[in-house]
């Protein structure tokens, strides 16, 4: 027999959602199907955490861009630095439990932005041309503090 509610889940997220909430609302847990429940709540999550860690990259390498391309820099680097840090205060002020997630993870996302932004500028594509410090030369304060430009 095929289960209505699993069949919604597959077949109409949202519908499913909308009924699950009101389930939910009305005490009827054992319509409920908790398995696609707990999913949806995990990737939730997991989504955060992968918004943290884009949003973080994006911030160093053009935090990167600014110092290292002092002659190329643009009103929309200055838009994406403060669209993507404020984004990012955001997800720690509405989740403060992210931080330790963000200060463990930190280097590793320098390390990619790093590789972004020697690709993007090409500035560090020689081996021999070490344009980009290996470690991040701005501290975790400062990327999140608004208006903090490099020199």
């Amino acid at each position: 027999m095929v289960n209505l509610t699993q069949t919604l889940y597959e077949t109409d997220f949202n519908l499913w959602l909308n009924q699950t909430i009101t389930q939910l609302k009305q005490g009827n847990l054992n319509q409920i199907n908790l398995d696609n429940l707990i999913a949806e709540i995990e990737a939730m999550g997991r989504s955060e955490k992968r918004e943290l860690i884009i949003r973080l990259r994006v911030l160093l390498m053009h935090l990167l861009k600014w110092q290292y391309q002092s002659k190329k820099r643009s009103i929309s680097w200055i838009a994406t630095i403060n669209e993507q840090r404020f984004q990012v205060n955001q997800l720690l002020k509405n989740s403060p439990s992210l931080k330790p997630y963000l200060k463990k993870n930190f280097d590793d996302c320098y390390q990619v932005a790093l590789l972004d932004a020697a690709q993007e500028t090409q500035l560090n594509l020689n081996l021999n041309l070490n344009l980009f410090p290996m470690d991040c030369p701005f501290s975790q304060e400062a990327i999140l503090t608004p208006n903090f430009l490099p020199d």
